[in-house]
């Protein structure tokens, strides 16, 4: 069995740990979501979230992670026996799935990059729904490009946690951001964008109702990748050193700034020529090419490279989250089964690809499904809506009533060296708002209340 990694430098932790948060729920998800439930007013709904449910949430697992040093269905065993280890199998099973249906979303990005990039795109709104109808029905296309994210993901994880993880990370992050201020300063410059950036920052509280809050905890949830043994595996490699809470305060804050980053470069465009904020999921793939191109028409070399960096920026975005996912079933298998970690990461990319195939043929290729939905629908519901908020519920419940008191202060104390003032609040809150807010979206994503 390969020796256990860890990561080298604070920064490492940060970036590949914020790179496990940030993908395509920042600069896809979160913009939709706000332009369907009012624009500022959700944003500042989501921050309060943030800070109710997803940093002690992430702290929470960074515990497990961290006390153990090991993959996360051995961090639940070490701490409660095998009862609790299904836990951290069922994050590992979790991962997989949303690895597998979530890489054809990324080659999608592939495609789309590789197309606006030889000039494809060019063309109304109607051209550009008709070429991803077509695209996504496409039997072979679509496999192709499912099958070469993994990959990609795979060369980063097969290499390790300092040569591989960090190292991708403190290029991919910095490199994410700067094309992310790129767009956004060129968005924003737009003529006309003023109701744009309104609709980002002037909050309209009217509009906050039940159901807007809910979407602001189910995404604040989501985004945190609260519930996939995620930041358990991250944490495990943490050393001694590093400060958890602060950890989680600098990760949370990094997620928050790309998402509001993604509505201030989508959003001032799309306002320019007069789109709906509220497009919905179509939004990245149908919406925003005819808006770069409309809103870039006087400069048409502008628009090409905006939509070039555009789509790389969603590649890079996509490969961060992924790189975390694969690596969760990798420490499983290799430490698990004690082979090599090369084995271990060519058993997850394996496994991951099968469901990549079912998800991606399931898109209209071929007639794949399961209790009336496509594969790649239901393999999204069933994480998104139930294995995700169970998991994190029953995370809340292990560290905050289960684990010994004496092992959660010492991590989040860092063993005494750190001041303990805010213990008490954090163990609160872990015992009862988590699990309450927790259970109110599981039931929400239900369509329960």
């Amino acid at each position: 069995m390969s020796e256990r990694g860890n990561f080298g430098t604070k920064i490492g932790v940060i970036l590949a740990t914020a790179g496990s948060s940030v993908g395509l729920g920042n600069i896809w998800r979160f913009p939709y979501m706000t332009g369907q439930d009012g624009g500022a007013a959700f944003i500042i709904v989501y921050f309060v979230c943030v800070l109710i449910l997803g940093i002690p949430g992430m702290v929470a697992e960074f515990v497990v992670g961290r006390h153990s040093a090991a993959n996360a269905a051995r961090a639940y065993y070490n701490l409660g026996g095998r009862k609790w280890s299904l836990l951290g199998y069922g994050g590992a099973i979790t991962s997989m799935i949303i690895f597998g249906f979530y890489s054809v979303v990324a080659g999608w990005c592939l495609q789309y990059l590789f197309a606006s990039t030889m000039g494809q795109l060019n063309g109304d709104a109607a051209y550009v729904q008709h070429y991803f109808k077509e695209f996504s029905a496409d039997p072979v296309k679509p496999l192709f490009w499912t099958v070469a994210f993994i990959i990609m993901t795979h060369l980063v994880v097969v290499k390790g946690v300092r040569k591989g993880i960090e190292r991708a990370s403190n290029i991919l992050m910095p490199t994410l951001f700067i094309l992310l201020l790129i767009i956004v300063v060129a968005s924003c410059m737009l003529p006309g964008t003023r109701n744009g950036v309104e609709f980002l920052f002037k909050p309209d509280f009217s509009k906050v109702t039940r159901s807007v809050f809910l979407d602001a905890l189910g995404q604040a949830f989501f985004s945190l990748s609260l519930g996939t043994a995620c930041l358990c595996t991250y944490a495990s490699y943490f050393n001694r050193q590093t400060n958890l809470v602060k950890s989680a305060v600098q990760i949370a804050g990094i997620d928050t700034l790309v998402a509001i980053l993604a509505g201030l470069m989508i959003f001032p465009a799309a306002f320019s020529v007069g789109v709906s904020p509220d497009s919905g999921p179509s939004l990245i793939f149908i919406t925003l090419p005819a808006v770069f191109q409309q809103a870039f028409a006087g400069m048409p070399l502008l628009g090409y490279i905006i939509g070039v960096l555009f789509y790389g920026l969603l590649v890079l975005a996509a490969l961060t989250s992924t790189i975390s996912m694969h690596e969760i079933g990798t420490a499983l298998f290799y430490e698990e089964l004690h082979i090599s970690r090369s084995k271990g990461a060519w058993i997850e990319t394996i496994v991951c690809i099968v469901i990549g195939v079912f998800c991606s043929l399931s898109c209209g290729a071929v007639d794949i499904t399961v209790f009336g939905k496509s594969f790649l629908d239901f393999c999204d519901f069933i994480t998104s809506d139930i294995l995700l908020p169970l998991g994190a519920f029953f995370t809340c419940v292990f560290v905050g009533w289960y684990v010994p008191k004496n092992v959660v202060k010492d991590q989040i104390t860092n063993w005494g060296t750190i001041p303990s003032r805010i213990y008490g609040i954090w163990l609160f809150v872990i015992r009862f708002i988590c699990p309450i807010c927790i259970g109110s979206v599981f039931l929400h994503q239900l369509g329960i209340i």
